[in-house]
C-alpha cells in the first residue's frame, strides 16, 4: 500500500491531470487503485460518472481532513495506491494529506503563481520535518509542457529546482489535448476513440513513463496487498 499525494496551493497546475493519469495507468496494470477526490471541482468523480469508471479503481468523493485517515485505514488491506487529488488551497486537509503520504508530488506548469503555490507545499513539508520528524519524500513534476520548450530551457529549470534540493521528476507531462479530452469524453487514454482524440499513442507513452518513474521512487516495490501487511506510512497513521 502507497500513498501519493497531488498538491500545490494554486489551483490549475495540473494536479488533477497527474493523480487521473497515474490511477488509470497503475489499474490498467492490475494494480487497485482508489482515488481520494478532495478537489471541491470534483473533475475526477464526474469522469468516473461519464465513464462509468473502470477496472481496478475506485473513487471515494468525500473527503474531509478527519475522515482521509479514516478512509486510507479502512481500505488499506485491498487497496495497492491510494492517490489524493487535493484543492489549490492551504487549509487543514493539505496538512493531514501530506502527513500520511509516501510521496507528494508537486505540479508546477513554470509560471510565477504555481512555483508560489510549491513554495508553500515544499514549507509544510518543511515544518512537518522540523516539528513532527516527518521526512516525507517529494518531487516536483513540471506540467503542461510545450514542445516549444527546448531541452536547454526545461535542463535549467530542472538544475534550478535541484540546487535547492528539490527532486523534479525525469519526466514531465506534455501539453497535449489528449489529457484534456478524456475528462470530455469520460475515457482513458486506452479506451478512447482515437478519431475524436489525437495522437494517443504519444499520450499513453508519456502516462507510462511518468507512472513508471513515480513508483521507482515509492519506498518499496509495490505489490498485491497482503491481509496484515503494513508500510511506514501505515505506521505513521495509527500512532497519530
Amino acid at each position: 500500500m502507497s500513498v501519493i499525494t497531488l498538491a500545490n496551493t494554486k489551483g490549475g497546475a495540473g494536479k488533477t491531470t497527474a493523480a487521473l493519469l497515474l490511477a488509470t495507468e497503475y489499474a490498467r496494470q492490475g494494480y487497485r487503485v482508489a482515488v481520494l477526490d478532495a478537489d471541491p471541482q470534483k473533475w475526477i468523480t464526474a469522469w468516473s460518472e461519464a465513464s462509468g469508471g473502470a477496472a481496478n479503481l475506485e473513487i471515494i468523493s468525500q473527503v474531509t481532513a478527519t475522515s482521509l485517515p479514516s478512509l486510507i485505514r479502512e481500505m488499506r488491506n485491498r487497496i495497492d495506491f491510494f492517490i489524493v487529488d487535493l484543492a489549490g488551497a492551504r487549509n487543514a486537509l493539505l496538512g493531514t494529506a501530506l502527513g500520511i503520504s509516501d510521496h507528494v508530488l508537486i505540479p508546477v506548469q513554470g509560471c510565477a503563481m504555481d512555483a508560489r503555490g510549491a513554495a508553500q507545499v515544499l514549507e509544510l513539508l518543511e515544518q512537518l520535518k522540523m516539528q513532527c520528524g516527518l521526512d516525507i519524500a517529494h518531487s516536483v513534476v513540471l506540467t503542461r509542457v510545450s514542445s516549444l520548450v527546448t531541452t536547454r530551457a526545461l535542463a535549467a529549470v530542472k538544475a534550478m529546482l535541484n540546487a535547492r534540493g528539490v527532486n523534479v521528476l525525469e519526466t514531465p507531462l506534455n501539453e497535449r489535448s489528449a489529457y484534456r479530452d478524456v475528462f470530455e469524453y469520460g475515457a482513458t487514454l486506452y479506451n478512447a476513440d482515437p478519431i475524436a482524440i489525437s495522437n494517443l499513442d504519444k499520450a499513453r507513452d508519456n502516462a507510462r513513463t511518468f507512472a513508471a518513474e513515480v513508483k521507482a521512487l515509492l519506498p518499496r516495490k509495490v505489490g498485491r496487498s497482503i491481509p496484515g501487511y503494513s508500510l511506514p506510512t501505515w505506521r505513521r497513521i495509527r500512532a497519530a
